[in-house]
């Protein structure tokens, strides 16, 4: 049996009515060719992608192999040999499983000693120059239940050796994280990473993180833990507000966390709300990155097998989505499958996770190296950085 999906036309089974292995024929120089008698010949050579369909060259001839149900050439076809869809199957076992397209992105071979690589970077990275900084702040953003809080918990149970939920996480109207928590990452001897994901408030229409408080947390101007007050936003007059804060309290890159299954389907006053929070992280030169999460419920082949992810024309598309919708280029777009009914780590998972965020710290370190290179130019030296950083560390203990 196959299936035919012309533009302009229902989908269409065809079933063998007599040699049944005749079904299915092709050489390196034509494409599949059904039928004893070329019931359907596809095409020949190469095809070109018209936009919206594949214009094939082939031909029909219905009735030596495979039964038509009385159906004319215009009815299976609407008069034309345009292709909007083109799916091909290997069938092993009784079993039709789907022929997924060459990857859209290439990556290096997922195995155990490539996820020892990724862990081995990211142990290791420290933020480099002369600015005083033992960690990098990643400040996480996006639409309530979009998964911030459980990509943490996911990279955070890659380094424990075992599903964890430090953050926490789950359905609710106004969202679950209503202070600005600046998450740590251990390894299993109890040694924190040199990097930190802020978690903050969702993103509503209505509600949540306002530009202002947005423009606060960049500057690092927000105290650690500060809870959210819905009611009364944030401002210098706040107990703990931040008033000179140093490069080590300011945020070093942006993750906008959005959910791939929904994001064509994202308001658009919310998308403006991010279009506005962008326009200040444009402003301070600070990287910007898209984790596309829950990947396994944008693609049935993706939440069948996670490597699958950038194969996907599915994920590819809500890759292009989100790229277009925060205007960033398609490689600052990073699928992740965060860690949700699982109870045992899965390396696949985490060899996605570990990408996105060797990416992300890739991006903090290009944006620390440039902001070293605008303070020397300035005449700011790292002494005067130390120095200014000791003197707060004094008033605060005062």
């Amino acid at each position: 049996m196959f299936q035919l999906k012309y533009s302009g036309s229902d989908t269409f089974n065809m079933f063998p009515i007599k040699n049944p292995s005749n079904g299915l024929f092709g050489k390196s120089t034509y494409g599949p060719t059904f039928g004893g008698g070329h019931d359907l010949h596809t095409f020949n050579g190469t095809i070109i992608s018209a936009g919206a369909y594949f214009a094939l060259n082939g031909y029909t001839n219905f009735g030596s192999s495979f039964n038509n149900s009385g159906l004319t050439f215009d009815k299976i076809n609407n008069g034309n040999f345009n292709v909007t869809e083109l799916e091909v199957y290997r069938v092993t076992d009784g079993q039709r499983i789907k022929i997924l397209p060459q990857p859209w992105r290439k990556t290096h071979e997922w195995n155990e000693k490539y996820l020892e690589t990724l862990t081995e970077d990211i142990v290791s990275f420290k933020p480099s120059g002369k600015l005083g900084l033992s960690d990098v702040r990643i400040l996480m953003l996006g639409p309530i239940g979009a998964g911030k809080s459980s990509f943490y918990n996911t990279i955070n149970s890659v380094f424990k050796g075992r599903i964890s939920r430090s953050a926490p996480c789950g359905l609710s109207t106004n969202g679950i994280t209503i202070a600005y928590t600046p998450y740590e990452v251990y390894v299993r001897s109890a040694a924190s990473l040199n990097f930190r994901l802020c978690d903050t408030r969702g993103l509503e229409v209505t509600q949540g993180l306002e530009s202002l408080e947005c423009n606060y947390l960049l500057d690092g101007n927000i105290p650690d833990f500060y809870q959210f007050n819905p009611v009364a936003p944030i401002s210098p007059t706040n107990p703990g507000f931040v008033h000179q804060p140093m490069v080590t309290d300011q945020i070093h890159c942006v993750l906008f966390v959005i959910d791939a299954a929904t994001v064509g389907d994202i308001p658009q006053k919310l998308v403006d709300k991010m279009n506005s929070f962008q326009t200040l992280v444009n402003l301070k030169g600070i990287p910007q990155v898209v984790i596309l999460t829950k990947v396994d419920q944008a693609c049935q082949e993706v939440a069948g097998n996670i490597t699958n992810v950038f194969k996907s024309k599915d994920i590819e598309a809500a890759v292009e989505k989100a790229s277009n919708l925060l205007g960033l280029p398609r490689n600052h777009v990073l699928p992740v499958k965060n860690y949700e009914t699982e109870i045992e780590l899965d390396d696949n998972i985490s060899i996605l996770a570990l990408m996105a965020l060797r990416q992300v710290l890739h991006f903090a370190e290009d944006y620390i190296q440039v902001l070293q290179n605008k303070l020397k130019a300035c005449g700011v030296s790292s002494e005067k950085l130390d120095q200014r950083e000791s003197l707060e560390k004094g008033s605060d203990q005062e």
